[in-house]
């Protein structure tokens, strides 16, 4: 007797090939059987006649590192149809620890946690495994981590050999124990201090492993033509498989930077780089409000940053450098104070919802000393959303066949960007389903097997016989973002076990640290 039959499933494999009609069997956490003869007994039997069977949904960009800890039963992920994460990008992450320095460099993105009690990649897994995950979570091995525990306090500056012989030492530790890849964020503090030796050395250990390597890449603005060059040759030289995240361009001038920035890629596969790139669905992102102010502030400590910016002699300068940026990508300049919205201060509330040129009104003040004053009034959160690309190039980014799905999910914010809740509904709902800018078959493929192919995920994303049963029942008429609800996703399935059913979350937290 089998535990589970999905009877007369329309099933979109994950592989783009057309939908076919078929029963689907289980046995505990695998697909046993996919076939249309009639199966007499199964202890759950599910009619699915009026929906679509499809894998498990694979973000592959996510931020979910400390998710798993304040929010075990993963609802924002469950509740959208994310049956695996692939987390630890950008070059933040949470393991190796080194204490405080990694809390404070990693909260505006990651969230708060008090207890952390763990050290290394073993310890956190233990740690994180002891109440159970809802998910499965794969992941990457965090630069910033890396830099902070052989650089120490001082990690805004070069690395020496020696440090650099410490972070390919606890790379290659870390690859060993089970994690996917490399990830970092050459656009964040302490990541954008690495010189291309470092980033050579650490990514011929990535490639040793045959592992992912996840790149924010140095600037997505003005200089964004040399800075996926510069990822591009470093994948060049050492082989690796790269993977360069959220592809777009920011700021009004450089969106027709990206026509030339997908020629870059496709001739970069011709030449045998085995390049590809994810995108969320929105033409605006989220990051950390610091993320505003040059490198060489972001490496200081908050309390460190807050002085300078209350120093009126050091304040003149940064906005200088904010408003005529060398090498770096000022937000603040390319999309202008009326794009960029405070999402959330844990110190102004009250101006959470509100544009720096609205909270510039509010103040009296220029919309840079405005907000130069809040940062340097602020000990907590400082999250934001800017508006970074045209709806034209989201559009062309998402039709390339090298695109796939990664929603950029973050939660340290109670007012969070809509991807982190809602990003594969809008991606199916709003712009395969309404805009018919893919088939269906191939958005689902970019959002299950495609993932699982690029991380290098064994027997999960594709409805196959063998496979993990991570699978979802979907109502593509009924599939939509609601306010603040999803709708049409019936039922979620995690390794066997029915995590959704209807509007209810409930049975065990089946996922697993892959």
């Amino acid at each position: 007797m089998y535990d589970k039959l999905i009877r007369n499933a329309l099933i979109y494999d994950g592989t783009g090939k057309a939908p076919y009609r078929a029963n689907v069997a289980l046995f505990g956490d695998r697909i046993a059987f996919i076939g249309n003869e009639r199966i007499a007994r199964a202890k759950d039997v599910i009619d699915a006649s009026n929906l679509i069977l499809t894998p498990g949904f694979i973000d592959i960009h996510t931020h979910t590192d400390l998710l798993i800890l304040s929010d075990p039963d993963m609802s924002p992920r469950i509740n959208q149809g994310i049956t695996t994460d692939v987390t630890g990008n950008c070059g933040i992450g949470v393991f190796p620890s080194s204490g405080d320095e990694l809390k404070s460099a990693v909260s505006d993105v990651l969230g708060e946690w008090k207890d952390w009690g763990w050290d290394d990649y073993r310890s956190y897994k233990k740690y994180a495994e002891k109440n159970g995950i809802a998910t499965n979570e794969a992941f990457l091995v965090s630069h910033t981590a890396l830099r902070l525990k052989a650089l120490g306090g001082n990690a805004g500056r070069s690395a020496t050999d020696a440090e650099i012989e410490v972070m390919c030492s606890l790379l290659d530790e870390l690859l060993s124990e089970g994690c996917w890849g490399f990830s970092t964020g050459l656009y964040y503090a302490p990541c954008v201090f690495a010189e291309r030796k470092e980033l050579i050395a650490l990514l011929k250990v990535v490639k040793k492993h045959d592992k992912l390597f996840a790149v924010h890449h140095r600037c997505e603005g003005n200089d964004v033509l040399e800075s996926l060059s510069e990822v591009i040759e470093a994948a060049r030289e050492t082989g690796v498989r790269l993977e360069v995240s959220h592809l777009k361009a920011i700021g009004v001038r450089n969106q027709d930077k990206v026509p030339q920035m997908l020629e870059m890629i496709e001739r970069a596969r011709r030449d045998g780089v085995d390049v590809k790139f994810d995108q969320y669905p929105y033409t605006f992102g989220s990051t950390s409000l610091f993320s505003l102010l040059p490198p060489h502030i972001l490496s200081l400590s908050r309390f460190e940053q807050r002085l300078a910016l209350s120093l009126e002699n050091e304040r003149e300068e940064l906005k200088k450098e904010v408003m005529n940026p060398d090498g770096w990508d000022s937000i603040y300049e390319m999309v202008g104070p009326e794009n960029i919205t405070a999402l959330y201060l844990e110190g102004h509330k009250e101006y959470s919802g509100l544009t720096l040129s609205e909270i510039g009104k509010e103040r009296k003040k220029d919309p840079l000393d405005a907000l130069f004053d809040i940062l340097s009034e602020e000990t907590g959160l400082a999250v934001m959303t800017d508006i970074t690309e045209s709806e034209d190039n989201l559009r062309l980014i998402m039709k390339h066949p090298l695109a796939s799905f990664g929603s950029d999910s973050l939660y340290s914010s109670p007012i969070p960007h809509p991807r982190s809740y809602h990003g594969t509904v809008e991606y199916l709902s709003k712009f395969v389903l309404d805009e018919h800018i893919l088939p269906l078959e191939e958005g689902i493929r970019r959002m299950t097997g495609e993932n699982a192919e690029r991380v290098g995920l064994k027997f999960r994303g594709l409805v196959k016989e063998g496979y993990y049963a991570d699978l979802l029942l979907i109502s593509p008429e009924n599939l939509r973002v609601n306010c603040d609800r999803n709708e049409g996703i019936e039922m979620v399935m995690v390794n066997g076990e029915i995590r959704k059913r209807g509007n209810e979350i409930a049975g065990r937290r089946s996922g697993m640290i892959l």
